[in-house]
């Protein structure tokens, strides 16, 4: 009997973990922003990754669009070449200067990416592509970034992820991409304080060993000093006694 039991509850638990994983597969198969690394800060240039799997089981995925908000004024956006896709930077006037963390103003900010696949090329049914950008400078006034994203299946297919979660936190049908920022970074003052203390450290630490390699000459020299002096006595102190020895004789 507690064979049987065991054996059920091992089986029952089997199958709720199981269907646990299939549905956070189900319910992350959606496209979204990540970052490898160190989180993009404040008012600085970023490497964002933008994982777009295929939810279609027949059609592939065959374009993709980002859409960057004009708010966050974004100069400067580029796309790692991806075989067989090309991508597209579109950039617009801003109705009103965006000033970044630096002072500079921005009148001209990306505002979509494209990657169209070409022909012969898409994401297959369970398969996901990721596409890079890297670009800044980064808002330094907001928490994080939102990237509306599109999706185009073949035949014409069409798919938003542009619904922004809640502040409760539960996740939307179609949640848009979104990433944190880290908070700005310190001043260049705090850098150089870590760097002069680096180079003072090194400074001394070659001193102590020009110190140390010039006493361990001087010892060696001192050494073969002595050495020689001790040779020196020995042979004096033989030859008077092989004099007194041919006396003798």
């Amino acid at each position: 009997m507690s064979h049987h039991v065991f054996r059920r509850a091992g089986v029952l638990a089997a199958t709720v973990a199981a269907t646990g994983l299939l549905g956070a597969g189900i319910a992350s198969a959606h496209v979204t922003a990540n970052v490898y690394g160190d989180q993009p800060a404040k008012g600085g240039y970023g490497t964002i990754f933008f994982r777009v799997p295929n939810e279609d089981a027949k059609l592939g995925t065959i374009k993709v669009e980002i859409d960057v908000k004009p708010d966050y004024g974004i100069g400067n956006i580029r796309t790692k070449p991806i075989p067989g896709w090309t991508a597209e930077v579109t950039k617009s006037k801003l109705p009103q200067p965006v000033t970044t963390a630096s002072g500079t103003k921005i009148t001209e900010a990306v505002t979509k990416v494209v990657w169209t696949a070409q022909p012969g090329t898409k994401i297959g049914s369970t398969e996901f592509q990721e596409f890079e950008i890297s670009g800044g400078p980064l808002p330094s006034n907001v928490d994080q970034l939102e990237f509306p994203a599109i999706q185009t299946y073949e035949g014409g297919k069409v798919v938003d992820w542009n619904q922004p979660t809640p502040p409760s936190g539960e996740e939307p049908e179609h949640p848009a991409p979104t990433i944190k920022l880290a908070a700005a970074e310190s001043s260049e003052h705090g850098g150089h304080t870590q760097t002069t203390a680096a180079g003072e450290n090194a400074e001394a630490a070659s001193s102590s060993d020009n110190t140390a390699r010039w006493l361990g000459g001087a010892g060696l020299v001192v050494g073969a000093l002595g050495l020689g002096v001790g040779a020196g006595a020995v042979l004096r102190s033989r030859r008077p006694a092989a004099g007194k020895t041919e006396g003798n004789k």
